[in-house]
C-alpha cells in the first residue's frame, strides 16, 4: 500500500491527521470504559471486583513494559500502532459477542481488559516516541498540553455518552462503538508514513544490547530515578482511589450513573482548561517546577474529595475540577521534559521503562485497597493519596536532580552522542528517515 511520505515543512496537517484518529479512538475507549465499570459496579457492588479489573488492565504494561521499549525502538512504529489498535478492537469485539450471547461474566471483562492492555503497552510508547520526530522541539510542551486537553474532552463527552448509551443500548451495542473508533484511528496510519530514527544496528542479538542500554541510561539519570520513585509511591495510592470513584459515588454520595458521569465530566472540563493553559503558556522555563506544583495541587484536590461530606456533592465537583486543571500541568510538563532531553532513538525504551517502573506499585495498592475499602469505606484512600501527593511534591522542590531533570538529561544525551561518534567516527547519529 502506497503511503504519504513525511514532510517536515508540512508537519501540522500530517501530524494532526494521525492525532485526529487518536481522538476518536480515545473517545470510544472512554465510553466503553465507563459503561463496563458501571456494569461491574451495579452487578457486583464490590470494591474488590473493581480493583481486580484495574489490576488486569495494568499488569501487561508493568510486566512487559521494560521489554517492549527496545522493540519499539527497533521496529517500525507505525506498524506497531496499527497492529496494537487492531488487537484492541478485536478484543472488544470478542467481549461484545459474549454480551450478545448473554454469557458475559466479570472474569470475561478482566480477560478482555488484559488483552486490550497488551495492545496499549505497545501503542502508547510508539506514539510518544514518534511524536518527537513528527513535531518540532519548540512545540513539545504545547502538544503535551493539547494531548492533556484531549484527555479532558474524552472525560467530558465519554461519561455522559456512556451513561446514555448504557441506559439505552445493550452492552454489545456500546462495545461496538469502540471497534468503530479504533478503525478510525488505524485508517490514517495506513496512508501516512511516520518518521523514525536510524534503525538500531546489528543482528537480532543486538536487541539485548539495546535493552541493556536503555536500563543504563535510566539508571545513570538520578533526577529521573527520583521522579520515578515519587510517581510509584503516588500511584500506589492514586490507582485505588481512581478505580474506587464509582463506589464513592454510589455508596458515599448515594448517587447513580449520571452523578458519576457529572463528576467525570467536570474532571474533563478541568483537563481541557489545564491543557489549554499549558498549551498557551508552556509552563515555567524549568518544566519540572510546573510539574511539581501540579502534583501538590492534585494532592490537595484528592484530599478535598476524600474529606467531602455526603451531603456536599457540589464540593466534590469542585475538587474534581481542581484536580483536572492540575493533572495536565504535572503529566504534560514531565512528558515534555523527557521528550526534550532524551535521544529520539532511545525514547521507546525510556518511556516503556519509566512507565513500567511508575506503575509497578499500582497492582499492590489495588490488591490492598479492594478488601480494605469493602471493610472500612472508600474515603481512606483518597485522604491518604492526597496527603502523600502534597508532601512528596513539596519535598521534591528541594531535590536538585529532580528540579534540574532536563539539564542533566541533556548532558547525558550529549555524552552518549559523543561516545557514539568516538566509536564510529563516520556515524551521523540518530536522524529522521
Amino acid at each position: 500500500m502506497r503511503t504519504l511520505k513525511w514532510d517536515r515543512s508540512q508537519w501540522k496537517p500530517l501530524f494532526f491527521t494521525i492525532w485526529g484518529g487518536q481522538v476518536f479512538s480515545l473517545l470510544g475507549s472512554r465510553v466503553v470504559q465507563f459503561a463496563l465499570v458501571w456494569w461491574l459496579t451495579k452487578t457486583t457492588g464490590s470494591g474488590t471486583v473493581l480493583t481486580t479489573a484495574t489490576i488486569a488492565a495494568l499488569l501487561p504494561g508493568v510486566v512487559l513494559g521494560p521489554f517492549i521499549g527496545a522493540l519499539v525502538d527497533r521496529w517500525d512504529r507505525r506498524r506497531i500502532m496499527i497492529v496494537a489498535d487492531t488487537l484492541i478492537a478485536l478484543s472488544t469485539a470478542v467481549l461484545a459477542a459474549l454480551f450478545l450471547l448473554e454469557i458475559a461474566e466479570p472474569w470475561h471483562v478482566y480477560m478482555i481488559m488484559f488483552a486490550r492492555s497488551i495492545g496499549g503497552a505497545f501503542h502508547w510508547p510508539a506514539m510518544r516516541a514518534s511524536t518527537t520526530l513528527m513535531v518540532p522541539e519548540q512545540h513539545y510542551s504545547r502538544i503535551a498540553g493539547l494531548n492533556q486537553s484531549l484527555q479532558g474532552v474524552a472525560y467530558i463527552v465519554g461519561p455522559p455518552l456512556g451513561a446514555i448509551l448504557y441506559e439505552s443500548l445493550p452492552m454489545q451495542g456500546v462495545l461496538g462503538i469502540d471497534v468503530i473508533t479504533a478503525a478510525i484511528a488505524v485508517l490514517p496510519l495506513l496512508f501516512i508514513a511516520v518518521p523514525k530514527p536510524k534503525a538500531a544496528p546489528g543482528p537480532r542479538r543486538a536487541y539485548f544490547r539495546n535493552l541493556a542500554e536503555g536500563f543504563r541510561f535510566v539508571l545513570s539519570w538520578p533526577g529521573l530515578l527520583g521522579v520515578v520513585v515519587i510517581a510509584a509511591l503516588l500511584n500506589f495510592l492514586f490507582a485505588p482511589a481512581s478505580s474506587l470513584v464509582p463506589l464513592l459515588v454510589s455508596d458515599h454520595f448515594r448517587g447513580g450513573a449520571f452523578h458519576l458521569a457529572g463528576l467525570e465530566m467536570v474532571l474533563g472540563i478541568g483537563f481541557i482548561a489545564g491543557g489549554l493553559l499549558l498549551t498557551a503558556w508552556g509552563g515555567f522555563k524549568r518544566r519540572m517546577a510546573t510539574a511539581l506544583l501540579g502534583i501538590v495541587f492534585v494532592g490537595a484536590a484528592i484530599l478535598l474529595l476524600g474529606l467531602t461530606p455526603t451531603t456536599l456533592f457540589p464540593l466534590a465537583i469542585f475538587a474534581a475540577f481542581l484536580g483536572g486543571v492540575m493533572l495536565p500541568m504535572a503529566n504534560g510538563s514531565i512528558m515534555a521534559a523527557l521528550q526534550a532531553s532524551t535521544p529520539p532513538d532511545l525514547q521507546g525504551r525510556l518511556f516503556s521503562l519509566v512507565g513500567s517502573a511508575e506503575s509497578a506499585m499500582m497492582p499492590l495498592g489495588l490488591a490492598i485497597a479492594g478488601p480494605l475499602s469493602d471493610k472500612f469505606g472508600v474515603n481512606l484512600w483518597f485522604i491518604a493519596g492526597g496527603v502523600a501527593a502534597i508532601v512528596l511534591g513539596s519535598l521534591a522542590f528541594l531535590v536538585r536532580g529532580i528540579l534540574r531533570l532536563e539539564e542533566d538529561g541533556a548532558k547525558l544525551t550529549a555524552a552518549r552522542e559523543a561516545s557514539m561518534e568516538t566509536e564510529t567516527p563516520d556515524a551521523s547519529g540518530p536522524h529522521v528517515e
